[in-house]
């Protein structure tokens, strides 16, 4: 199989995934059903571990020599390393879904020796999907997109999730970001950059990222034309492994590489 052939396959299945995931989240949404509190005292749902158990099936049909890390059940693979490794996340903001507000979305990445090389942002109730592929320009529901430009901090749009998921030193460094831009909003979850993405915002930065939280993001933003690194710049990436425990990471992601550059120095990150 050519490399475009299999990326192609690749690109098929994770289409595939996403929408059955979606299947199980559009039946749980705004309906009732049991919250429970993991360990950290995030919310977990029936949803989120239907929804990646339907996910995990497609994968090992489809690809049994691949490995698949989720965020509920962790590293599932026969092997003790592959190649390639799928990294899920069924509901990123799970707050949003259980409140009943659609700005969730489920998150599907294909690593590739630890790089992204495709990324889903896949919002099931708004029936919108964000693809991005490394190399190709980034889709929603089948159309490129792209970011906008936006080259002074001051005129930027500034998304990120909670204020309140800042502390310490992390806080004070978005607070010299959040004060010099022009507007300030709050609530989007992984929604937040793929509206960076399609180019509404300029602007997303968050604290104690998971990397099933973001590594799908890395395809969509670059796709897109748009910069998303670690508060100190570095590229994003994540060696996952059957010992792998997900670890936080800073994330600042932009529309325009002068954005980008001009909020990196202003979090001054050490």
């Amino acid at each position: 199989m050519s490399v475009t052939a299999e990326m192609e396959r690749f690109v098929e299945v994770a289409n595939t995934v996403a929408d059955a995931a979606g299947e199980v989240l559009r039946k749980y949404f705004r309906q009732s059903f049991e919250i429970i509190d993991k360990e950290d005292l995030s919310p977990v749902t029936i949803a989120d571990r239907e929804a990646e158990e339907s996910m995990v099936s497609i994968i090992s049909k489809s690809f049994p020599l691949h490995a698949v890390y989720g965020e509920e059940n962790g590293w599932r693979c026969m092997e003790k390393s592959a190649d390639y490794v799928w990294v899920l996340d069924p509901i990123d903001g799970t707050k949003s879904f259980i409140t009943g507000k659609p700005l969730f979305g489920t998150l599907i990445a294909l690593l590739h020796k630890g790089k992204p090389i495709i990324g889903i942002i896949d919002q099931p109730v708004l029936r919108e999907r964000w693809v991005g592929i490394d190399g190709r320009t980034t889709t929603m529901n089948g159309r490129e997109v792209s970011t906008r430009d936006c080259n002074k901090l001051s005129q930027a749009y500034l998304y990120t999730t909670s204020p309140h998921l800042f502390s310490g030193d992390a806080e004070k460094s978005f607070c010299r970001v959040r004060d010099k831009v022009k507007v300030p909003l709050y609530g989007c979850d992984c929604y937040a950059y793929a509206l960076l993405a399609s180019g509404y915002v300029d602007l997303v930065i968050e604290s104690g990222l998971k990397p099933y939280d973001f590594l799908s993001l890395v395809p969509v933003v670059e796709g897109a034309g748009g910069s998303i690194t670690d508060w100190n710049g570095h590229k994003l990436c994540w060696k996952v492994s059957p010992e792998s425990r997900p670890t936080s990471f800073n994330v600042v992601a932009a529309g325009d590489p002068k954005v980008h550059r001009q909020a990196l120095e202003e979090l001054h990150w050490q």
